[in-house]
């Protein structure tokens, strides 16, 4: 028999966010996790002189009683080196029962449901981004009821990133892009530089210098009629460059690849971030990384521990994994909704490929398998895919649709029509942008998010 379970996962002192993934991990050896919720910031209770805490909540099924699952908890704390401090103190890592089925327990060592659900946003918060209909057996209302009655501000959600934790409460972010590639669209790939690794790296200094957030390296172009390469020319391409970045940089480092050998050796090499252009919907080579090739990326994310960006793809991505080409999707009345449905797909295969939901990052797909209406659409209704709270990643740069929109401008010319689009897509609730002009557009972003900081109608409510 099993049973369903909604357990509490939270610390604050040392790597918070590494103690909750250790417990994430333990927990599956008793507890099949389903689903998390996000992951918050939120200020300690009572006992207010320590530092902010990190909670989230997941569900799973399991087949342990409730005592044997409350001695399995305990377990997992003590191996984490959990310490007992004074009650409500500061803690390393703090694994809570909420429920048990509709199971109503009451015994010395327990209660079920926890008693103090109804009064902690930091547990109900993450309850409602599993389950806002789920009931209180007790109190007979729903999740959703008790977050309204508790008349508070949702929690800041964060995403840890390398040794950081980005809030998405805050500015939108900037990705800088740096192509390895010979023949990049935009004309910026470095690849035939005499020293590509040299000059990636004053770039990458300059991008930092400029504002950056995070850097994304990419070794294989995906511009239209772009040719195929070998998985070991793609690596060494981008490796060489993410070692020499690491030790240079205090930026997270992004691999931008639909390959999971490539991003397995960007990671090695120091990556911290995956951008699979793919969606999940190619697996690169024949590589067996799981049963299912094509939650490679997803599982290896997961079992790493870093963000996966999933963007929908339209376009021809060269063979899939049973070496045929991939075709453009069928035509659609509504671009809208079908990339919905798409990074809805791809957001359940990471789901399901033990990628938490704090490392899930959303992209529409801008300049991929897409008509000039469908794109000015999508920006139109960003709104709409933002809406589920996922970070939404906008990548407009230097695209060819903005060239037709801005009356034939060239790609070396799209400058302001970039920062056009992505002001745009911040204010309907994109979170990081993607762009080659780092200083321009860091600078129209700083004005943005100004103007935008006091609005309580932004797409995703994040504060």
């Amino acid at each position: 028999m099993t049973n369903t379970v909604y357990i509490a996962l939270g610390g604050n002192i040392g790597d918070r966010a590494a103690f909750i993934h250790a417990a994430l991990d333990a927990l599956n050896a008793y507890v099949s996790v389903e689903e998390t919720s996000h992951l918050y910031e939120t200020q300690p209770m009572h006992v207010t002189d320590q530092p902010l805490f990190l909670n989230a909540v997941c569900r799973g099924v399991t087949s342990l009683t409730p005592s044997d699952l409350l001695r399995a908890l305990k377990r997992t704390e003590d191996e984490l080196g959990r310490t007992k401090t004074v009650r409500y103190g500061p803690r390393n890592v703090d694994l809570d029962i909420l429920f048990y089925n509709d199971a109503v327990v009451d015994t010395p060592s327990l209660t079920i449901p926890h008693i103090r659900i109804p009064e902690r946003d930091f547990v109900l918060a993450p309850l409602l981004d599993l389950e806002p209909e789920l009931r209180h057996p007790r109190l007979g209302l729903t999740v959703g009821q008790l977050w309204d009655r508790l008349e508070m501000p949702v929690p800041p959600r964060v995403m840890p990133v390398g040794d950081n934790t980005w809030h998405w409460n805050q500015a939108a972010r900037v990705m800088a892009i740096l192509n390895m590639t010979p023949d990049s669209f935009s004309g910026d790939g470095l690849e035939n530089a005499p020293d590509p690794v040299a000059a990636a790296c004053a770039l990458a200094r300059q991008f930092a210098a400029d504002g950056a957030d995070v850097i994304d390296v990419g070794g294989y172009s995906t511009r239209p009629g772009h040719a195929d390469i070998a998985v070991e020319e793609e690596i060494g391409r981008v490796a060489p460059v993410i070692n020499a970045l690491r030790n240079e940089l205090d930026l997270p480092l992004s691999i931008d690849t639909f390959r999971v050998e490539v991003a397995e050796a960007a990671l090695d090499a120091g990556a911290v971030w995956l951008n699979d252009v793919s969606g999940l919907r190619h697996a690169g080579s024949a590589l067996e990384v799981t049963k299912q090739p094509l939650l490679a990326i997803a599982a290896l994310a997961a079992r790493r521990r870093v963000p996966l960006v999933l963007m929908d793809n339209r376009a021809p991505l060269h063979v899939d994994i049973r070496g045929r080409n991939v075709q453009n999707e069928a035509p659609t009345s509504d671009i809208v909704s079908d990339v919905r449905l798409q990074l809805n797909r791809a957001l359940d295969m990471a789901r399901r490929a033990g990628v938490p939901r704090w490392h899930r990052v959303i992209d529409p797909g801008i300049g991929f398998g897409k008509s000039v209406s469908q794109h000015a659409e999508l920006i139109r209704r960003l709104d709409e895919l933002a809406e589920p709270g996922y970070p939404l990643l906008f990548g407009a740069s230097r695209k060819g649709f903005l060239g037709k929109l801005a009356e034939g401008a060239p790609v070396g010319e799209r400058l302001a029509a970039t920062i056009a689009a992505n002001v745009l897509a911040v204010e309907r609730g994109a979170r990081i942008v993607r762009v080659h002009d780092v200083r321009e557009n860091v600078q129209a972003l700083r004005v943005a998010n100004a103007i935008l900081a006091d609005d309580s109608k932004r797409a995703v409510p994040l504060s």
